[in-house]
């Protein structure tokens, strides 16, 4: 009798055990990120009142006679089952869709948590706005003027400089792609304004200067008298400027002389396609591959140069690629196009806004126009997510079983991707929870009237003699 209320004590303990843990979890159904528990009960040991006999030639074999002394936890799982995804519409607000954890700094110490409602602090710092656990990642290196991002370095916090400047950069490259219309009459000796407008087909795009001030290139295009498949082609910078139209064109790896010439010639082939280019000099390019020209001016807001002569601004025009049709310039019996594709120039701007995508890479935008990539998201995983030990605040550390924290960015290694304007909610089923309270509920009065029933067998032993 004394083992059965023994027995029914440990089923009582055990069961309470079984449901605070389901009202931790009921309590934490809205919590972003939250991951259920979930208790495990085993049997304890044995005491044996006979052993087991093994089968003689005149009798079989008897089975040991053990009873048991009640019931214990055998463990309390964490249940790291992916939940659901609300959408916020907050960039800093990150979700993980599969498995990792974000990686916290806790004054020097690393923890990790599903729950991603970051937010930017003064200092431009990602942190959680509930703790200020600095968010880690990598930041992104200016190499020779190259983003690199390397994420094999350690883990650093993430700084998104709101409000910070981007700085000016000159042009350096053109990329010219316009069509030019065959059908255009050849421009007449003495033309009038009227021919003049008929026969011309001018392309303007804006560049810019080490200051960031913007120029306007301008290049006019008429047939070569007598020829099919030939244009002249006349570079002017800031033509609304006579004082900045001192531009120079010319193929070589320097730039031209500033007193250089101004024109040069596009050839084509009878398919329309690119074929050469010969600047003033006569000087002719390759037979394959790109056609480019090398443009020269003057910056009238700069500083002269120690011999008075005005500092230069260069950058190449790109014609496209010898028979190419795509990204070239070319000639088609097709209305004349106004396109330089793209310059690699920008003015000053400030960092407007940014935007983190599914790799956890962060994105700067300027008011100039231009992205830059600022920095990445780090993701954790472990052998044994369900050895992490939790540390409250949403967050897990490190345990003796979990194994060590595999660090890398998302979508590699198992790890999974982020998404950002989301949060990951509480993976919490209400309707399992209440069932397994009932359960649990009857397991608890089930052990009571154990420890009811053992007392009054006890309480006959004691009215046996009176």
């Amino acid at each position: 009798m004394m083992r059965s209320l023994f027995s029914g004590v440990s089923g009582l303990q055990n069961h309470q055990t079984r449901m605070d843990v389901i009202g931790n979890n009921i309590s934490n159904i809205n919590t972003t990120g939250f991951k259920r528990g979930r208790v495990n009960f085993q049997d304890i040991i044995y005491q044996q009142l006979q052993g087991a006999a093994r089968p003689t030639d005149e009798l079989g074999g008897v089975n040991p006679k053990e009873v048991g002394l009640g019931m214990s936890i055998a463990s309390i799982d964490t249940l790291h089952i992916q939940g659901t995804l609300q959408t916020t519409g907050i960039g800093t607000d990150l979700a993980i869709t599969g498995q990792g954890f974000f990686i916290l700094d806790n004054a020097g110490k690393q923890v990790f948590t599903r729950a991603g409602a970051f937010s930017i602090d003064s200092d431009g710092i990602m942190v959680n706005p509930a703790n200020g656990m600095k968010v880690q990642g990598w930041m992104a290196r200016e190499v020779n003027n190259i983003t690199i991002l390397d994420v094999s370095r350690p883990v650093e916090e993430l700084e998104i400089p709101v409000g910070g400047k981007d700085p000016a950069k000159a042009t350096t490259m053109v990329d010219f792609a316009c069509n030019l219309d065959k059908r255009i009459p050849e421009l007449p000796e003495n033309p009038t304004g009227e021919q003049l407008l008929r026969s011309t087909w001018s392309t303007t795009i804006a560049i810019y200067d080490s200051f960031g001030d913007k120029h306007d290139l301008q290049v006019e295009f008429t047939r070569v008298p007598g020829t099919q498949n030939s244009w002249n082609a006349n570079v002017v910078v800031d033509p609304q400027n006579e004082i900045s139209t001192n531009a120079s064109i010319g193929f070589g790896e320097e730039a031209p002389a500033a007193d250089g010439p101004t024109t040069f010639t596009v050839n084509f082939s009878n398919n329309g396609t690119l074929l050469s280019a010969e600047d003033g000099d006569g000087n002719i390019s390759g037979d394959s591959g790109q056609v480019q020209m090398y443009v020269a001016y003057d910056v009238q807001t700069a500083t002269p140069n120690d011999d008075g002569t005005m500092v230069r601004q260069e950058f190449v025009l790109n014609l496209g690629t010898v028979g190419g049709f795509t990204n070239s310039i070319t000639q088609y019996a097709e209305s004349s196009s106004t396109k330089m594709v793209e310059q690699d120039g920008r003015a000053m701007g400030y960092l407007d806004d940014f935007k983190i995508d599914s790799s956890g890479v962060i994105t700067g935008v300027y008011s100039n126009g231009s992205t830059r990539i600022l920095g990445q998201v780090a993701i954790a995983t472990f052998p044994n997510q369900g050895g992490l030990e939790k540390l409250g605040d949403n967050t897990y550390r490190v345990s003796n079983n979990s194994g060590s924290a595999n660090i890398g960015p998302s979508g590699i290694a198992g790890k999974g991707q982020i998404r950002a304007g989301t949060l990951e909610m509480s993976n919490v089923d209400m309707a399992d929870q209440f069932v397994d309270m009932i359960v649990t509920q009857r397991g608890f009065q089930a052990n009571s009237r154990t420890i009811q029933t053992a007392d009054q067998l006890l309480q006959e032993l004691l009215t046996l003699k009176r």
